[in-house]
């Protein structure tokens, strides 16, 4: 039986929900872990189970050292179960309606400043110029992309040569959840972006690779492992561990700081709420000095 839920659940989240592939294995996982948990109680039926044995579940998972955050994205998950379970007759009523969603505590992301983001971007530059392999052009078009568009590592790889306008230099972008959305790209990434496809990407080309932007050296589509690497290798250049998340970071605090305002970024980036955007009013202490002395009159 248990294993029929476990089925059903997942064909719900796929389905009817439209979850990426990450976030239902998450669910599921979460799912597992409870259902292990009950069993350990003692609990064989379904119809027996009660709120005491989620937060019975929620506490030993505390007790191991979950994160607050961690904590938060379980309840969400077990609520989003046995709403599901209640509404196909596996349990009588919502058992997990009532779990209170704990507020998570909200960290700065980490971002590079625009003079070490140009160092950064400057060193594929001059990699580039000095060994003009078609590994150096893919990697610098990658990392250009990804800064300039601020998308996720998982949308870069799931680009097609489709996806690319070079009418109005925009991106075709399949983020969450299958949904689309439009970012624009700037000079430096659209030229770096022709180069890899005009000129490297050839020498990719395998009948594997199908219309894929970006290429691994066997032809395939790239992974994400790969991005990530040639991320970090090219954070050494300044001595950071940054990952490519971390250049999406950079990239929506750098267009607030430039001017663009808060839904223009929430576009940009794909987020459903603007809450999520929010996090990323930081702002400089020389910005804030700068905006001091500009507005107060005894500045």
């Amino acid at each position: 039986m248990t294993a029929e839920l476990i089925v059903q659940y997942e064909e719900h989240l796929a389905l009817v929900r439209n979850l990426a592939d990450n976030s239902i294995r998450g669910y599921v996982s979460d799912l597992q872990s409870f259902l292990n948990h009950i069993e350990k109680l003692g609990i064989t039926e379904f119809a027996d189970l009660d709120i005491t044995h989620i937060r019975s579940w929620l506490a030993n998972l505390q007790s191991t050292g979950a994160s607050r955050s961690t904590m938060a994205r379980r309840i969400v998950s077990i609520r989003a179960f046995t709403y599901w379970a209640a509404s196909q007759g596996w349990i009588p009523t919502d058992i997990g309606a009532k779990l209170a969603i704990p507020k998570a505590h909200k960290t700065l992301p980490e971002v590079l400043s625009q003079k070490e983001t140009q160092l950064v971007l400057q060193s594929l530059i001059t990699k580039r110029m000095e060994e003009p392999t078609a590994l150096n052009i893919r990697d610098l078009a990658m990392v250009e992309i990804l800064y300039a568009a601020g998308i996720r590592v998982s949308e870069l790889c799931g680009l097609n040569l489709g996806d690319f306008d070079s009418s109005r230099n925009t991106l075709r972008v399949i983020g969450k959840g299958d949904k689309e959305r439009v970012v624009p790209l700037g000079i430096p990434a659209v030229k770096a972006l022709n180069e890899w496809v005009s000129i490297a990407r050839p020498e990719f080309v395998l009948g594997s690779s199908m219309n894929a932007t970006f290429l691994g050296s066997r032809g395939k589509r790239i992974d994400q492992r790969t991005v990530r690497e040639v991320v970090y290798q090219a954070m050494s250049a300044i001595g950071s561990h940054m990952s490519p998340h971390g250049l999406r970071h950079t990239a929506a605090t750098h267009l607030l700081e430039g001017g663009a305002d808060l839904r223009t970024v929430q576009e940009i980036l794909g987020h459903s709420s603007l809450a999520t955007t929010q996090i990323y009013t930081h702002v400089s202490p020389e910005r804030l000095k700068s905006a001091y002395s500009q507005a107060h009159p005894r500045a």
